[in-house]
C-alpha cells in the first residue's frame, strides 16, 4: 500500500480494499464514480462509506474525493472487483498504475483486454482498431519487461475453448514463453520483445476472412474449402501490409507458422534453415494452441500430451523448442 508515511493499515483493510491512485480516480467519470468509495478514518483505523456507486457528486464532493485520494485515504472494496477490473479491461494501461492489484488480477485483466482487442480487430482490421490493440500489447510486454517470470502467470491461463481470438491469446503466450526461454541469459532488446509479441498475436488474423461454415465443419474439407484455409497465412501478411506493418517478425510469423522443417507445410513449402527462428516458434505456438482446444473436428488434448506429441514430431518441428515446452509442462515449471 502507499498509505501516508509511517501509518500501517490493518490486515483486514489491506486484504478487502483497494487504495485508489490519482491515475485510477481520474479515469473514472468525474461526477459519477462506478464503484462505492470509502474514506479511511485514521484515528479509528477503519474505513467508512463515502460515496455510493452511481451517485451524482456535487462539485464540493468531487474536490473532497480528489483531496482524499491525494492523501492516500480513498479506497474501493474488493467486492467491486468485477466493476473495477472491467473498467481496466477497457483502459489496460491502468494496471501499470495500480500497485494494489495482485499479479493474478493483472494477468486476468490483461487476458480479457487482449481478447477483446483481437475480436474487434478481426472484425474490422483497420488502423483505428489496430492502434488500441497495439497499445495493449505494449502493456503486456511492459509487464514482462519488468519481470519476465510473470509469463508463468499467463501460461497458467491458457484457454481450452476455441475462438480465433482465444487462439491468438494462446499463441501469443506460448510463443512469448518460448522466445523468453530461448533468450534466457541472452540479450533480448525491448523492441524485439514488442515486435515478437505483436507478431505471435496477429499471425493467424487471416483466418478471420475464412467463412465460419468452413472453420466449424466437423468433417473433411472439400478442395475449394481447403484452398481458402491454406491461403490464410498470405491473407494475414496482406492485412499487415495494408497497415504498413510488414516488419520481419510479422512477416515471418504470418508466412511461416504453418511451414514445417521437412517441407510438408504451407504456403511456400519452406524447409529446414529456410524457416526463421521466430517462424519455428510461431509454428509450435500455433499447433500447441490448436491441440489444447476443443474444435468441431477434434477433441482438446491435455497440454502435457500435446507438448509430448510435438516433441516426438522432430521431423516437422524444432526439437529443441518442443523439448523446452514438453519439459516445462511435465515438470510443472510453468504451473
Amino acid at each position: 500500500m502507499t498509505k501516508s508515511a509511517g501509518s500501517t493499515l490493518p490486515a483486514k483493510i489491506d486484504e478487502e480494499y483497494y487504495q485508489i491512485s490519482e491515475e485510477i480516480l481520474s479515469s473514472f467519470p468525474k461526477f459519477r464514480p462506478p464503484v462505492d468509495l470509502f474514506r479511511f478514518k485514521e484515528e479509528a483505523l477503519t474505513l467508512i462509506p463515502l460515496i455510493r456507486k452511481g451517485q451524482r457528486l456535487t462539485n464540493e464532493q468531487v474536490e473532497e474525493v480528489h483531496a482524499l485520494c491525494l492523501a492516500g485515504n480513498l479506497f474501493v472494496s474488493r467486492s467491486d472487483h468485477p466493476i473495477y477490473s472491467e473498467h481496466m479491461v477497457k483502459q489496460l494501461d491502468l494496471v501499470l498504475q495500480d500497485s494494489n492489484l495482485k499479479e493474478s488480477e493483472v494477468a486476468d485483466i490483461c487476458m480479457r483486454a487482449l481478447i477483446m482487442r483481437h475480436e474487434a480487430f478481426a472484425e474490422q482490421p483497420v488502423r483505428p482498431v489496430f492502434d488500441p490493440l497495439y497499445k495493449d500489447i505494449m502493456v503486456f510486454t511492459e509487464i514482462l519487461w519488468q519481470d519476465r517470470h510473470r509469463i508463468k502467470l499467463f501460461m497458467r491461463r491458457l484457454l481450452r475453448d476455441y475462438s480465433l481470438s482465444k487462439h491468438a491469446f494462446n499463441s501469443l503466450i506460448v510463443g512469448t514463453w518460448l522466445l523468453l526461454r530461448v533468450m534466457e541469459g541472452g540479450e533480448l532488446r525491448r523492441r524485439d520483445l514488442d515486435r515478437a509479441a505483436l507478431a505471435f498475436f496477429l499471425q493467424d488474423i487471416g483466418m478471420a476472412k475464412i467463412p465460419a461454415f468452413i472453420l466449424n465443419k466437423p468433417g473433411s474439407l472439400k478442395a475449394e474449402e481447403l484452398e481458402k484455409v491454406v491461403l490464410h497465412p498470405t491473407v494475414s501478411y496482406k492485412i499487415m501490409q495494408k497497415l504498413d506493418l510488414a516488419f520481419d517478425e510479422l512477416t515471418q510469423t504470418s508466412m511461416e507458422h504453418h511451414e514445417r522443417l521437412d517441407g510438408t507445410g504451407y504456403p511456400q513449402k519452406s524447409k529446414g534453415q529456410q524457416i526463421s527462428r521466430i517462424g519455428r516458434i510461431a509454428a509450435i505456438a500455433d499447433s500447441f494452441a490448436a491441440m489444447i482446444t476443443k474444435r468441431p473436428y477434434a477433441e482438446a488434448k491435455e497440454p502435457t500430451q500435446a507438448a509430448q506429441e510435438l516433441a516426438a514430431d522432430h521431423k516437422r518441428y524444432d526439437g529443441q523448442l518442443t523439448g523446452f515446452l514438453a519439459a516445462a509442462l511435465l515438470t510443472g515449471a510453468v504451473s
